[in-house]
């Protein structure tokens, strides 16, 4: 099996909805797990709820 090698990440090349999901993760607390672990440490529940959370703010994006 092959080893994913962690890289970097670089929050100036991320994409509009990349750097939401990260500002919800840091509001949540889960972002230095994020972080050091990568997402796949998150629960399905607390990437649910970035999920939800990413989702409504968006739609107040849109009706601003």
């Amino acid at each position: 099996m092959a080893v994913k090698k962690n890289k970097p990440i670089k929050l100036d090349e991320l994409t509009q909805e990349e750097k939401l999901k990260y500002e919800i993760a840091e509001e949540l607390g889960l972002l230095d797990r994020v972080m050091k672990d990568g997402w796949k440490s998150l629960s399905s529940k607390e990437t649910g709820r970035i999920g939800g959370l990413m989702t409504k703010k968006k739609k107040e994006m849109n009706n601003d």
